[in-house]
């Protein structure tokens, strides 16, 4: 019987090892000390928002610092949608495409135009909103057209803004009458000092300005000859997952009625 069995073995040993070779293999386990740990969800991952809170009521700080407005809201409310986190920061607005590129923040929002220059080094969502560059007249200034600006001594803008675009084409890329600051209530401080005696911003911002200033006389002069302009989220042109999720999570707030309801409490007639 050992006989048989010592002739039957060089067969059976041959037979187990083919059967082993067609067994599905197991996945080798990472090295290190977290080998166990699974790879975080995707509900898991914070996203850094950045924005420049001095642009009311897209965003701005309350006086316990805390960023607070449309943007904002939005943002949040997409994170809710999309099943993502966010932590926001505010962030100069002169650089805050640099933090971007370098990896500190992962989506900006920040009344943000969608402009084809801008689309060379970042990508953007959807847009979500539409506005105009137009004037904002102090009482007093016979504004009525854009050329009307050439008769003034100092416009004021915030800096690197299609504000300061529209400015520039209206004026001259070199003109001295163009007063650039950097941030938008440092340019309506100085309207309201008389220091400038005009200011070019967008359109919602600056009729947000005149309806919660509405004893000061100021008025707001649509300008025919400025486009229409419309903002964007922005984020690194590579994330293109993320920009996906951008725009999914943007359009699932519209579908559901919320995106309404928040343009509602701040640009409600």
């Amino acid at each position: 019987m050992f006989a048989d069995i010592a002739k039957k073995l060089p067969f059976m040993l041959a037979a187990t090892l083919a059967l082993a070779a067609c067994q599905p293999k197991e996945a080798a386990a990472p090295a290190g000390d977290n080998a166990s740990a699974a790879a975080p969800a995707p509900a898991d991952k914070v996203y850094n928002v950045a924005m420049n809170a001095n642009f009311p009521p897209f965003e701005s700080t309350t006086t316990g610092g805390e960023i607070v407005g449309f943007d904002v809201d939005i943002m949040n409310a997409m994170a809710e949608a999309g099943g993502f986190k966010v932590k926001y920061k505010n962030q100069p607005w002169d650089g805050i495409f640099a933090t971007l590129t370098s990896g500190e923040n992962d989506i900006l929002i920040s009344g943000i135009t969608i402009t084809e220059e801008r689309k060379q080094t970042m990508s953007f969502s959807a847009p979500y909103f539409e506005v105009k560059q137009v004037i904002l007249v102090p009482k007093g200034q016979d504004i009525k057209l854009a050329d009307d600006l050439k008769n003034l001594d100092r416009v004021g803008v915030t800096t690197g803004t299609t504000a300061d675009t529209a400015a520039q084409k209206i004026l001259g890329a070199t003109s001295t009458k163009i007063a650039r600051f950097e941030s938008l209530p440092l340019v309506i401080k100085d309207v309201e000092n008389g220091g400038v005696q005009a200011m070019i911003s967008d359109s919602a911002v600056v009729a947000h300005y005149i309806k919660n200033n509405s004893d000061e006389g100021f008025t707001m002069v649509e300008v025919p000859d400025f486009p229409k302009e419309e903002y964007g989220i922005a984020v690194r042109k590579e994330d293109t997952e993320l920009l996906k999720l951008m725009d999914e999570s943007l359009q699932k707030i519209r579908e559901s009625g919320e995106y309404d309801r928040i343009y509602s409490k701040y640009f409600a007639q």
